[in-house]
């Protein structure tokens, strides 16, 4: 034995003979960090079968006491005291090359893994329990029992997926079990009962599956997946409570459950070996690091900590914004003043980056969240399909993580009801019978890019624009364009569905996808060939918190208009304004027309409004359109910080916030998309 390995046996040991120390029979206090610290002797004494003997031997016995929900006994008080007196004695002799002394509890016969017997399903389940938590003492326990847990509920999912595509997959079966026998033990310790009852019959499952006692196939990855939802909603129990202050009030149930996991480990309702899914494409995977960088330290921090910070930045860039105005008009008399501002704006700048990097997280656990829909869709509607992610790694900014969720669930969802064909279907077309949805990620030009892709029959343009003449969306008269007629999907109500099903067919979804993503500041393209599939491709900011704004005046109120919409300010001649029958006014640019918008209405109120048509027009662009805003003055770019307004202007469409200027005026945000569907 190594000296480093005896080291660490020693450490364990002496951790271990603390515990056994405080352990006292008729108490629960310290049976969960005796069982962890059994599973680390076990491993450190993995090639020594002598030591695992006895080892094994007590964590089975301290593993019953957990199972059964009962205290410390004399029994395994003296076994375990046994253990701690045992092996230092057994360490030494194999240094010496000696025999391993006797090992001192002789009665008792351990039960190797390999040997465990298939346990049989309970005569009678348990009542349904609810869950009980011990805020005053536990929260901080609480907190980071809950923090962990998604953690491993997130890879859970992910290995479960893996294993339905790769059954023979080893380490997929490894992290599945070792998040299940790590949610057990802290769940245990924790007294969440349903939870630790959950965790333990999945683990004991998988550890038949380990010992090659079981067969992987599709019965057990649905039970495996399905005991993760109800981990995954116990635990949100637990997160509300630690947010509320109060206790869980309603039963999440678990007994029909565990009895189905009992049944799948007796070799029950067992289905053929599941094949992996095969399709034309391999997976995709993020591209591999020319040079290695060693994982850093991580932390846990509250992310109401993370948007404080983030407050106090963007505080701290209008105040600089207003030094810069000052140094501006007074930095003549003052030589040194526009020096030390260039200094704090750069030192703004590195603190409003390192803030912002904060709260960026990688996209991935949503893709994975695509991954189980896709599966269960699939299987609902009588279909073959799989999916592909690639740029998983990509970040973005937390609030639009969870905010982009919804809009992809819609988008995939309905390309599993209206996109893919069935299996006879795509056969019959020359396709493979298993359909195809990719999801990709990127950076580009600043903004991040998610495209959905799928191979299926594709949007067909002669039903849309038939659907929306039948439904009064569009005039019957009407003529749109290709780009235009694809784009009727995101109308209210608008649905191609022959029958409304589970999955789709009401007309709500498409039109919300939308209004979602302008609310991100975001727009939506679409593309689509008959035969072939459709593509989605979504464009978002980095963050919220901060944009480039282009600041114009109109009359004596300034606004900002984000600059990734802007395409071009031109100086306006009057005979360049010409009216349009019914629809207002428009820009005459090298013979096309563009709509004209005014910002007058939204003047303070005293103001006069304008009575000529002289001055600038900012093209601006969303979505594919564009119009002309008509104002007085471009005062210059800005890198400007959101605040939000509230109810103040809820009924006000065209803001979506406002900010406060270097000068201190305040200034509204305009939304270029809300401009273009009023022009």
């Amino acid at each position: 034995m190594s000296q480093a390995l005896s080291d660490a046996v020693d450490s364990v040991l002496n951790h271990l003979a603390s515990e056994s120390v405080l352990a006292t029979p008729g108490r629960e206090e310290g049976r969960v960090p005796v069982y962890s610290l059994l599973a680390e002797l076990d491993t450190l004494c993995a090639d020594w079968p002598e030591v695992l003997v006895p080892v094994r031997a007590v964590t089975a016995e301290i593993e019953r006491l957990l199972n059964d929900a009962v205290p410390f006994d004399p029994p395994s008080i003296k076994a375990l005291q046994s253990l701690v007196e045992w092996v230092p004695e057994a360490v030494e002799a194999r240094s010496a090359h000696r025999p391993l002394p006797a090992w001192l509890l002789g009665e008792v016969k351990p039960v190797a893994a390999a040997e465990a017997p298939v346990q049989q399903p309970k005569s009678a389940e348990p009542e349904e329990a609810l869950l009980v938590l011990d805020l005053d003492q536990s929260r901080d326990l609480l907190q980071e029992f809950h923090a962990e847990a998604k953690e491993h509920l997130e890879s859970i999912e992910a290995a479960g997926l893996k294993l339905e595509q790769s059954p023979a997959d080893r380490e997929a079966v490894n992290s599945l079990f070792r998040s299940f026998h790590t949610i057990k033990g802290n769940s245990g310790f924790l007294g969440l009962v349903p939870m630790q009852r959950v965790a333990h019959e999945v683990e004991s499952l998988l550890d038949l599956v380990r010992t090659d006692k079981l067969v992987i196939n599709g019965s057990i990855v649905t039970a495996i997946l399905r005991s993760r939802d109800a981990l995954a909603v116990l635990n949100q129990q637990v997160g509300a409570a630690l947010e509320h202050g109060r206790t869980p009030d309603k039963v999440v149930p678990v007994c029909e459950l565990i009895a189905n996991v009992q049944l799948l480990a007796t070799g029950a309702n067992l289905a053929a070996p599941l094949a992996p899914v095969q399709a034309d494409a391999p997976r995709e995977e993020p591209e591999a690091k020319a040079s290695s960088k060693a994982t850093g330290q991580t932390v846990r921090v509250n992310t109401e900590k993370l948007d404080s910070l983030m407050d106090v930045v963007g505080e701290l860039v209008i105040v600089q914004s207003q030094l810069s105005e000052t140094a501006r008009r007074f930095g003549e008399s003052v030589p040194s003043l526009a020096g030390h501002v260039g200094l704090l704006g750069r030192l703004t700048k590195e603190l409003q980056y390192n803030a912002m990097s904060l709260r960026m997280i990688a996209i991935q656990p949503t893709f994975q969240k695509m991954e189980r829909l896709v599966r269960d869709l699939a299987r609902e509607c009588g279909k073959k399909a799989v999916l592909f992610t690639a740029g998983g790694d990509t970040e973005l900014d937390r609030s639009m993580v969870e905010e982009i969720a919804d809009p992809l669930v819609h988008m995939v969802r309905n390309a599993l009801d209206h996109g893919l064909e069935g299996p006879e279907d795509r056969i019959a077309a020359g396709k493979p019978e298993v359909g195809t949805v990719s999801l990709r990620a990127s950076h580009q030009g600043g903004k991040v890019v998610i495209e959905m892709r799928d191979d299926g029959r594709g949007l067909n343009r002669d039903k849309i624009l038939a659907k929306a003449k039948q439904k009064g969306l569009v005039a019957q008269d009407a003529q749109p364009a290709p780009d235009e007629i694809l784009n009727m999907i995101f109308l209210p109500g608008f649905s191609t569905a022959e029958k409304v099903t589970a999955v789709s067919g009401r007309g709500v979804g498409m039109d919300v996808v939308r209004r979602n993503i302008e609310r991100l500041r975001g727009e939506i393209e679409i593309t689509s060939e008959m035969g072939k599939g459709t593509v989605f491709k979504v464009k978002l900011p980095l963050t919220m918190a901060i944009i480039d704004g282009l600041v114009v005046r109109v009359g004596l109120q300034r606004f900002v208009l984000p600059t990734t919409s802007v395409l071009r300010a031109v100086c306006l001649a009057t005979e360049s304004i010409v009216p349009v029958q019914g629809c207002g006014e428009a820009l005459d640019l090298a013979g096309g027309l563009v709509p004209l918008r005014s910002l007058d209405r939204l003047q303070p109120t005293g103001s006069k409004p304008r009575t000529d048509r002289a001055g600038i027009g900012v093209i601006i662009e969303s979505s594919g359109k564009s119009c002309a805003i008509l104002v007085d003055e471009m005062v210059g770019k800005q890198e400007v910080v959101i605040k939000n307004l509230g109810s103040y202007l809820q009924g006000c469409t065209s803001v979506t916030g406002a900010t406060i200027l270097g000068d201190g005026t305040i200034a509204l945000i305009l939304d270029p998309g809300a401009l273009l569907q009023a022009a």
